[in-house]
């Protein structure tokens, strides 16, 4: 029923049919504009008339991807405005910009063949449509028609031949009715998918453009990741190793003081600062493990995972089958992923075993990370699995989740694989 009735076939269905006036119109427009400015292309006016055609088939595209998003359940993103080079707002300058505009080019591409399919889903819908909500209703409405003998329908439509005037003819013209509009929907699926590819090829922005629209994003998202841990850095040096330096200068400061006058009272200062001494350069070197730790510059991978791996509480399997290290960047990429998702592991997941596997696939470094707990991770709202996403987007990576309730979890990483020069 959903096939044959159900609301997508409807909604679907509505677009098909809805596609021959809306086509129709905008193919004469298309035509029309280009042959007439076509012709005047000898005079002034020839060019300034083709860029308004141009335009303005362009601007129908704004009302279909309206359509499409609304009843073919796809959101293709709107172009960007028209921007002349330079800043400019002359003529000449408003004439290639829009002479240069792939969206305009592509419109009208999809005005000039739209219409034929158009003309053809208009068509194949009503026809079945037709056919089959005909046959399927005939129950309820062939008594009103006169065969020869009474009340019936003449099949073959000449006064003579077969007359479905029964019951059982009734119901056999029910099932096919039936029939015909599961077949319907069916074509109805496949066509809109058609239209569906239309939309998004010629209607959308080009892959230039959408390559630009990602860079920038990821951009962005470089931009905030970088704010956010030098805030960090600050924040953790004012409250921290600096707060501590400006207690030992002053606990120096005093027991310079009492140097001469209580030598066993500056003894016990000095062996008080040397102790915040101590905890002043691990509070750094912890600060300088938080942006680069010493073992992963010098070592790679496997042993700073394994030393990250020490220190959750659940046991972690290593397994680091690379043929060579990564540039630096992908390598600390990596090395925090692994440790913010281990931190996950530790904080979140109920397990009891947990798996690192990282392993070089083509072009790719493939970093997965494994645990049996109770699963339900999810990378909406705001979580930190979203945050890590956003930054291997940054880097052309991607992030994958398989987390059911009751487990396990899979977290699946892929980087793409650039080596040490």
């Amino acid at each position: 029923m959903r096939l044959a009735v159900g609301p997508r076939t409807l909604r679907e269905g509505a677009h098909l049919l809805v596609n021959f006036p809306i086509a129709s119109v905008l193919f004469l427009f298309a035509v029309v504009g280009l042959m007439v400015s076509g012709g005047l292309l000898v005079l002034v006016v020839g060019l300034p008339l083709l860029c308004l055609v141009l335009v303005a088939v362009r601007g129908v595209g704004f009302l279909e991807r309206a359509r499409a998003r609304a009843l073919l359940r796809i959101d293709v993103p709107d172009p960007r405005p028209l921007r002349p080079r330079g800043g400019r707002r002359d003529a000449t300058a408003w004439i290639g910009a829009v002479l240069r505009s792939g969206e305009c080019w592509r419109a009208t591409v999809y005005a000039l063949v739209h219409f034929p399919w158009a003309v053809f889903t208009f068509g194949t819908v009503l026809t079945l449509w037709s056919a089959g909500l005909g046959l399927a209703t005939m129950p309820l409405w062939a008594w009103t028609l006169g065969g020869n003998d009474g009340p019936g329908i003449n099949v073959d439509g000449q006064g003579g031949g077969w007359i479905w005037d029964s019951p059982p003819e009734y119901a056999l013209g029910l099932v096919v009715g039936c029939l015909l509009l599961l077949l319907a929907g069916g074509v109805i699926r496949g066509l809109a998918h058609v239209d569906r590819m239309l939309v998004a090829g010629l209607l959308g922005p080009s892959a230039e453009q959408s390559r630009i629209e990602e860079l920038e994003t990821n951009r962005s998202v470089v931009v905030d990741t970088t704010s956010a841990d030098l805030q960090r850095i600050e924040r953790d040096l004012h409250d921290g190793a600096q707060a501590r330096l400006v207690a030992l200068a002053m606990s120096l400061g005093l027991a310079k003081e009492k140097l001469d006058e209580d030598p066993r009272t500056a003894a016990r200062m000095v062996d008080e600062a040397h102790g915040e001494v101590k905890l002043a350069l691990q509070e750094l070197r912890d600060l300088a493990r938080g942006i680069r730790p010493a073992i992963l510059t010098d070592r790679g991978l496997g042993p700073s995972l394994s030393a990250v791996a020490s220190r959750c509480t659940v046991p972690v399997t290593m397994e680091v089958d690379l043929p060579q290290r990564p540039a630096e960047a992908i390598e600390g990429i990596v090395y925090f992923t692994v440790s913010e998702l281990l931190q996950n592991v530790s904080k979140h997941s109920g397990a009891d075993a947990a798996l690192v596997d990282i392993w070089r696939a083509d072009e790719w470094l493939m970093v997965q990370v494994a645990d049996n707990g109770r699963g339900g991770a999810r990378t909406e709202g705001g979580t930190g699995l979203a945050g890590l996403a956003g930054r291997l987007g940054a880097v052309d990576g991607r992030l994958m989740l398989s987390s059911p309730q009751g487990g396990p979890t899979t977290v699946t990483a892929a980087l793409p694989w650039r080596g040490r020069s």
